[in-house]
């Protein structure tokens, strides 16, 4: 069996999460719902859960303004323009290191936790997150990196 390349791997989830975490901030700018309102929310007999006052800020930027669903949507199309890589960014030192796809992956998981569809994307994008940990752990490189450092004409 061959050895595991954890970058690749995360690659792949973090792909996968950030489709998903896009689709899901669509789906949430017509199905608003913030998804912690069961943690304090008062159970109503007809109607299920209504939101606690504390809550009002969550509701304001999740339920009545979608800003939540709207910057998942763009962090994620700006993820997935770093993995796939999108031309403009390939070979940048954006796309060659680890740590800022570690960094746009918390933001992304932030975010896609606070509305009910992003949660699945958000959890995904943690798992894309121990697999970077685990490639910088490891010290692995990517391939491209390693043959476009301190080479301008070809990065």
């Amino acid at each position: 069996m061959g050895k595991l390349i954890w970058h690749e791997h995360a690659r792949f989830v973090s792909i996968t999460a950030s489709v998903y975490t896009v689709w899901a901030g669509y789906f949430g700018l017509v199905y608003r719902k913030f998804f912690w309102d069961f943690v304090s929310g008062i159970t109503r007999n007809p109607g299920g859960i209504q939101p606690a006052k504390q809550d009002a800020l969550f509701i304001n930027i999740t339920v009545k303004a979608p800003v939540i669903q709207i910057f998942a949507i763009i962090l994620g199309l700006v993820i997935l323009a770093v993995e796939y890589p999108a031309p403009f960014i390939k070979g940048t030192a954006v796309h060659r290191n680890l740590i800022t796809r570690v960094i746009l992956l918390l933001f992304q998981v932030l975010l896609a936790f606070l509305f009910y569809q992003g949660t699945n994307g958000a959890i995904w994008s943690l798992v894309a997150i121990l697999g970077y940990s685990r490639a910088i752990m490891l010290g692995e490189v990517m391939k491209n990196a390693k043959d476009n450092h301190g080479r301008r004409e070809r990065a």
